[in-house]
């Protein structure tokens, strides 16, 4: 399998979907689903019992994951979304950059 093109604490726009035109943080990138859980992206309603964490129950909102096609990481430049690039560096390290101003992506 091929490497992904996002990774953990990227901010990253949501190209279709429901929440189209978002930004948002990666918080977790789930590698053998292609999948990524975003902050603010995707929330869904979930029923819990009464626990520890959450003593009352009810209904909870969180992130679902949302997969990778979906998302393009945003250039640092810019703040506009970008494809992604892999060179190596003058060390020899392979780092990523954007396509479009060619700033390094950390």
């Amino acid at each position: 399998m091929s490497k992904l093109h996002i990774k953990k604490n990227d901010t990253v726009y949501v190209l279709s979907g429901n929440d189209k035109n978002k930004t948002g943080k990666v918080l977790k990138v789930l590698v053998k689903e292609q999948r990524a859980i975003v902050e603010g992206i995707n929330i869904v309603s979930k029923s819990t019992k009464p626990n520890a964490k959450h003593p009352q129950g009810g209904i909870i909102k969180q992130e679902a994951p949302i997969h990778i096609s979906n998302l393009n990481v945003v250039d640092p430049k810019t703040g506009k979304p970008t494809r992604i690039g892999r060179k190596k560096n003058a060390e020899g390290k392979t780092v990523r950059y954007s396509k479009k101003s060619g700033e390094e992506i950390l």
